[in-house]
């Protein structure tokens, strides 16, 4: 009977130690995917230099834009710019802005408007630089344009690409632009004697070869007339006219330019004509060589069009010969 006490408690003693034995402390456990350290949020500052030279930095790029020009607004839409105010209307709009809240014309601003659309960014023409300061104390930035050359024209464009984030756009565009400035200069034919007037009823001035349609004109083969004529001090890209200067070039062509009213203004310029005699003994008024320019290509910026203006330059051009 001892003995088989002896051997029961023996072998539970076995037991309890294997069961002891078998137990092992949980080792402490890894993190099994490493936390990753939140990043700083990265913020593209973007730089851009205007028509006058300005640097306009921002701490990011713009979303929003207000325009006074049709030219403009057209070169902006071309690069897709979100357009949340537009120039009033004179004619036709692009659907894509018909409902957007006008803000008025570089010659007469709707402040009130500007200020209610609340763009990031103000499109403007060097004119609009005595109210700037007003405008960017409400944190919109005014960015100027210019565009008294194809090249201004196409110097906006890759501005604009820049703003909108949308540069291949505008260089896809300006390429085509190029090549085709390039063809027909290569065809044109240089030494119609040419005038441009500018004008309004009872004010005339003649374009210099530094404005767009002097600019259109050299490109497209004319001779400019008034090259050498004194500059206007508030208008460097006219200058007045000067009848005696005119009769003795005695130019093939007269080509009159106009914002609107382009029947007022030939009427205006024909009774211009009539009171001096000498203006009948020129060619271009002998020939039937009078001719208005069509206003939305050269009375205004064309934006995008340019080309049309340079094609129909060098159209009239040839109806000389």
């Amino acid at each position: 009977m001892k003995k088989y006490i002896l051997m029961m408690t023996t072998l539970l003693c076995l037991v309890i130690l294997t069961a002891c034995g078998g137990k092992k402390e949980a080792a402490p456990k890894e993190e099994e995917v490493d936390k990753e350290e939140p990043k700083a949020e990265v913020v593209e500052k973007l730089e851009v230099t205007d028509a006058l030279g300005n640097t306009i930095s921002f701490d990011k790029a713009p979303e929003t834009f207000a325009v006074m020009s049709a030219g403009d607004m057209d070169m902006l839409l071309a690069v897709d710019a979100k357009i949340v105010g537009r120039p009033n209307a004179r004619g036709p709009v692009d659907e894509s802005v018909k409902d957007v809240q006008e803000i008025g014309n570089p010659h007469e601003p709707n402040f009130e408007q500007i200020a209610a659309v609340g763009a990031d960014v103000l499109i403007a023409s060097p004119s609009f630089e005595r109210h700037a300061a007003n405008i960017e104390k409400q944190g919109t930035k005014v960015v100027y344009t210019e565009a008294n050359s194809i090249q201004d024209i196409q110097d906006t464009l890759t501005l604009f690409g820049k703003l909108a984030g949308n540069e291949d756009k505008a260089t896809e565009i300006n390429d085509k632009i190029t090549a085709q400035v390039k063809a027909i200069e290569e065809t044109a034919d240089a030494g119609v004697k040419t005038i441009l007037v500018y004008g309004a009823p009872g004010t005339y001035l003649a374009a210099l070869p530094n404005s767009l349609s002097g600019d259109l004109l050299a490109k497209a083969g004319g001779e400019n007339i008034a090259s050498d004529f004194p500059k206007e001090e508030k208008y460097p890209n006219y200058a007045s006219l000067s009848v005696e200067k005119i009769i003795e070039r005695n130019p093939q062509a007269v080509m009159l330019i106009t914002h609107g009213e382009p029947e007022a203004v030939r009427e205006a310029f024909e009774k211009e004509m009539a009171q001096n005699a000498a203006w009948k003994n020129l060619d271009a008024v002998k020939n039937g060589k009078v001719t208005i320019l069509p206003s939305d290509l050269f009375g205004t910026n064309p934006g995008t069009h340019i080309v049309d203006a340079l094609e129909e330059m060098q159209k009239q051009l040839e109806a000389v010969k």
